[in-house]
């Protein structure tokens, strides 16, 4: 098939020599820019470009010590950004009974907020991925406390995100995080879902709609988003196109990787062009936000484990990739990587991430006005 490549093309618009995407102040905080709304800058003006990947938990048998071994590594290779799972089992504070919140287990997530801000990273916070309260077909995608069997407040999953009640539940647990940790500039934003299309039952949209606008009352210095899955089949594209005009969605996201078993055959690679032709769909939308790649790498088909040849490419090709193509045209930053600790880390990968920060050095996003172009 034939396929367009977008590339990039700079207009002269003088850089302003005090800004650097590098610099990084953990006082100030991270919003869209307002002299480009495509990007990031911090509330002092300083242009940001999120530099990290996905790290949604420390390893099983390292604890927060290996949790900080890898932020120290994306750290001394210029990173300033991770994607962390608040429902990942490590961090969960909701985990005995529904609507109870754990202060000993939210212990694990004041070590991590001093970590991020010992290293310069900021944190997105991923707040839920479970898709079923126990009647779905995946175990480990359940969340059965939320059920009334178990004492929670819905009969059905269709029920917890479409009941009154239970929303009243969820927006009662986004003020216990409120009130724990407020707006708080080491926080790079909050995500209210993890794929929230792949719930089973219920209107995500509405749902999102209605949390996002409570994410905004309660973090006004913060940005907010939503994410759905991979963006691997024709049926994606309107979901997205209704994602990307929620009000309140800060950050348009999308999730794509290298996979056999998608019905896109742009899926099946080379990544460049994976990677390029999933911001391409959301820029074509036409909303004037910024744009990430904020999942991808390379899976079995339709994703049944971590791609096979992860271990063969020593070198990184499919990392090189997935952080540069999206920039270049027309992301806000590079992409994020998903396989943290089998790909990235087993292959002692971080440089990637100082040669990406080392290719942009300098370079002001929100002043420059680039457009991509066919």
């Amino acid at each position: 098939m034939n396929r367009s490549i977008i590339l990039f093309t700079l207009l002269a618009v003088p850089l302003a020599a005090s800004h650097s995407v590098a610099s990084d102040q953990p006082d100030h905080f991270v919003c869209t820019s307002p002299r480009d709304p495509r990007y990031f800058e911090l509330s002092d003006g300083t242009p940001y470009v999120p530099i990290g990947l996905n790290m949604i938990a420390p390893p099983r048998d390292g604890g927060m010590a290996g949790m900080e071994a890898w932020l120290e590594k994306l750290s001394a290779n210029r990173g300033n950004y991770v994607r962390i799972w608040l429902g990942h089992p490590y961090f969960d504070v909701e985990y005995a009974r529904s609507g109870q919140y754990d202060e000993e287990k939210a212990k694990e997530i004041d070590k991590l907020f001093a970590l991020a801000r010992r290293h310069g990273i900021r944190l997105k916070l991923c707040l839920e991925s479970f898709r079923h309260l126990g009647e779905g077909r995946k175990a480990f995608f359940g969340k059965p406390i939320h059920h009334v069997d178990q004492g929670g407040p819905a009969r059905s999953t269709a029920e917890f995100f479409d009941s009154p009640q239970c929303r009243e539940q969820f927006q009662r647990k986004l003020t216990w995080f409120h009130d724990r940790y407020g707006s708080d500039p080491i926080v790079f934003g909050w995500e209210l879902w993890n794929e929230m299309d792949c719930i089973q039952g219920g209107d995500w949209a509405g749902w999102t709609a209605e949390m996002l606008a409570e994410l905004h009352r309660l973090f006004p210095d913060n940005l907010a988003m939503q994410s759905l899955g991979s963006f691997d089949h024709q049926r994606k594209r309107d979901r997205y196109r209704r994602l990307c005009s929620i009000p309140g969605n800060d950050v348009l996201q999308v999730h794509r990787y290298l996979d056999l078993g998608a019905s896109l055959e742009v899926c099946h690679g080379p990544v460049d062009l994976l990677a390029a032709d999933s911001v391409g769909e959301l820029l074509a939308f036409g909303v004037r936000k910024p744009v990430i790649l904020t999942e991808s790498g390379g899976v079995e088909p339709s994703h049944t484990g971590p791609f096979k040849l992860y271990e063969k490419d020593t070198a990184g090709i499919l990392l090189h990739d997935v952080l540069f193509a999206p920039f270049f045209t027309g992301a806000a930053g590079p992409g994020h990587i998903w396989h943290w600790e089998v790909y990235v880390d087993r292959n002692d990968l971080w440089h990637h991430f100082a040669r990406f920060a080392e290719a942009i050095d300098g370079i002001d996003p929100p002043a420059e006005q680039f457009q991509p172009i066919v």
